[in-house]
């Protein structure tokens, strides 16, 4: 089997189950179909195709017409899938597959977003919460119409598992994100309680250190008060003394 990329094995597994398929023709395939899962580069379509229909993968369909022309009016190319492009499909198909790891923004930025704070984590939180909303009911459409319009076609029964994946996948991101804003919001009053603190310690201190010297100025008096009343309740209960006695004499 040649060494075909990953592009050239997407076309080959379209042409299986739609023939006379152009370039353009593919290209608006993936967008309605695998694109939803695989990113694909629209630049390498039509170098795939010319190194595919060279090793006899595919060939050129005798259904071009009228109605297949781009806005020049020339007749679009079209091609088929031969039976050595099927073989060599399969063979791909059996070996182990590989998941390079996901170029994902989103995660990218959620990583690293201690930096920017709880207020920005959130926020991002949501963006992506309403991606997934909008993705949940284009899979749902696609759930209602699909099984009706293609019943009879083979391939729906693994078209049904693929989008069944993709709407698991769907409703528990949009599950975590909601955990997600709420663990936020708890971050986010966390810092809040944090700021203030050093404040509230400022006023404590400034409280501690004013009221002992209030205390003292308002202990001193009332001290010398009790001390003049008390000498002369002690007076009036032992009588006058000798020297008051010799002057009343």
């Amino acid at each position: 089997m040649s060494d075909l990329n990953s592009t050239s094995y997407a076309l080959l597994g379209l042409l299986s189950f739609a023939p006379n398929l152009s370039g353009y023709d593919m290209r608006k395939g993936i967008q309605n179909s695998i694109g939803y899962f695989w990113g694909e580069s629209y630049g390498q379509i039509y170098p795939a195709l010319k190194r595919l229909s060279a090793e006899g993968l595919i060939a050129p369909s005798k259904a071009a017409s009228t109605s297949n022309s781009g806005s020049n009016g020339r007749e679009r190319q079209t091609y088929i899938l031969t039976d050595r492009g099927r073989e060599a499909l399969r063979q791909w198909l059996a070996l182990p597959f590989h998941n390079d790891p996901p170029r994902n923004e989103f995660l990218l930025k959620l990583f690293f977003s201690r930096e920017a704070g709880p207020a920005v984590a959130a926020a991002h939180v949501r963006d992506v919460n309403e991606r997934n909303r909008r993705m949940l009911d284009v899979v749902k459409q696609i759930e209602a119409s699909v099984p009706a319009e293609q019943e009879a076609n083979p391939h729906l029964p693994y078209w049904m598992l693929t989008l069944g994946l993709g709407k698991a996948l769907t409703l528990s991101a949009l599950e975590w994100g909601e955990k997600a804003l709420a663990a936020i919001s708890k971050w986010e009053e966390s810092a809040a309680a944090v700021s203030q603190a050093p404040v509230a310690r400022t006023q404590a201190a400034v409280v501690r250190t004013q009221t002992p010297a209030r205390r003292t100025q308002t202990s001193k008096p009332r001290a010398r008060k009790t001390t003049v009343t008390s000498l002369k309740q002690f007076r009036g209960k032992r009588g006058a003394t000798r020297s008051e006695r010799k002057i009343a004499q």
